[in-house]
């Protein structure tokens, strides 16, 4: 089982096939990659032996994806399906066995072409799976990976959302994270996290020929040991100056010093916004459940994708479940297209995590479970555990005092 099409370009051979597991990795399938072959995916409910059953009887594919996740011997079934296939199938594995050698077993010894064990997310199999459809090798991109939260309105709770999943990742998860407040007058992640923005940013912005490590460092301000925060307060009389090329030459930077760049990109017309939301890998779209969000949402999702993004924005439906509102089904049915993950309407937990500084998502609950599933789906690393690295208690991980020095100046 090696790499390579079908020199021959016969047309008894079906492009691609598959044999799953379950109804979610089937989905995950379809949805990473329907933009590389388009419908229908021919995928069948089984396992390798039963891929194995059916390739005795009929023609090999150019392609085949097996999942492996359930078999107890994978080695000695894998070998049992390469006898029976032609010699120039390409293999793509799933699998439930996170393991180095495993891994490095069946696509050296085995001559599989990738194997991804899960958690699975449709932006993984598409980045790993879908250059091996069109006939390329799959990406290997050794920078950190950058994330755009936008929301489809002002007040849908965007900024909270990048600021928690930042948090998430660079204090709970140990990840070296930046925080990019693209709201270069309001700095409004920077008040969420408790800190004072700073000026580097803009002047990064201004001359991109100056951007360098140093530069950035010194512009970051520190809310952990992992989470920096790079925002800005321009007076509203100011102009944006964001000089052409300074988005990419910041993100380039940023990239070879941080593992995760979460950007908060506001719905606003200027250059800066526009450059991060086509130079990231992934785009986070967040609605509220109203036909005023939907009818933004829709905007947003027409925009053209960056050159590394290969699916479509992750969909987020914040403050579900409030009276009057729209549900899931409904707003589903006007976007045309299903929902990623919704978080529940909690102005409680979260309106007073951000009155303190602190990050909502150090507290268990539903808006943390929602918060480690996004960061699931955006990162597409399987190493999100549900209790680790969360005992961080709220508020421990700031650096400043600002929303309770304001506070006690009220009570006085």
């Amino acid at each position: 089982m090696t790499g390579g099409m079908d020199s021959a370009g016969r047309h008894d051979r079906p492009f691609l096939m598959g044999f799953v597991g379950d109804a979610a990795t089937e989905a995950l399938i379809r949805e990473g990659l329907g933009t590389f072959v388009g419908p229908p995916i021919d995928l069948r409910r089984g396992s390798v032996r039963t891929a194995t059953a059916v390739l005795r009887r009929q023609p090999t594919p150019r392609i085949l994806i097996v999942d492996i996740g359930d078999e107890k011997q994978p080695i000695s079934a894998l070998r049992e399906l390469a006898h029976v296939v032609e010699p120039d199938l390409s293999v793509l594995l799933v699998g439930s066995l996170d393991s180095a050698d495993f891994y490095r077993e069946v696509t050296r010894g085995l001559g599989v072409l990738e194997y991804l064990p899960r958690p699975l997310t449709r932006e993984k199999i598409a980045r790993e799976f879908g250059p091996v459809l069109v006939g390329q090798s799959p990406e290997r991109d050794t920078g950190g990976r950058c994330v755009t939260v936008t929301g489809a309105r002002g007040g849908v709770g965007a900024s909270t959302i990048a600021t928690n999943l930042a948090w998430l990742f660079g204090v709970a998860m140990h990840r070296h994270t930046a925080l990019l407040d693209a709201d270069l007058y309001r700095g409004m992640t920077a008040l969420l996290l408790d800190v004072e923005a700073g000026t580097g940013l803009c002047q990064a912005l201004e001359a991109p020929e100056r951007i360098d490590v140093l530069l950035v460092e010194r512009a970051a301000v520190p809310v952990a040991e992992r989470l920096h925060v790079l925002a800005g307060r321009l007076d509203f009389m100011a102009d944006v100056a964001c000089a052409p090329g300074a988005t990419g030459a910041l993100l380039g930077v940023l990239r070879h010093r941080y593992n995760v760049v979460v950007a908060d990109v506001p719905f606003v017309p200027n250059r800066f916004g526009r450059d991060l939301l086509m130079e990231v890998h992934q785009r986070v779209l967040v609605l509220e459940p109203t036909l005023a969000s939907v009818r933004e949402t829709l905007r947003l999702l027409a925009l053209p994708p960056g050159p590394m993004q290969k699916q479509r924005p992750v969909l987020v439906l914040n403050r579900t479940g409030r009276p009057g509102a729209l549900n899931r089904r409904q707003v589903e049915d006007a976007l045309k297209s299903h929902v990623d993950l919704s978080i529940p309407d909690l102005p409680r937990q979260v309106g007073t995590a951000e009155t303190l500084g602190d990050a909502a998502v150090a507290t268990r609950g539903p808006f943390r479970d929602a918060m480690l599933e996004l960061a699931r789906q955006v990162d597409g690393v399987g190493m999100l555990d549900g209790g680790a690295g969360m005992s961080v208690a709220p508020g421990r991980g700031a650096a400043g005092g600002l929303g309770r020095r304001l506070l006690s100046r009220g009570r006085r």
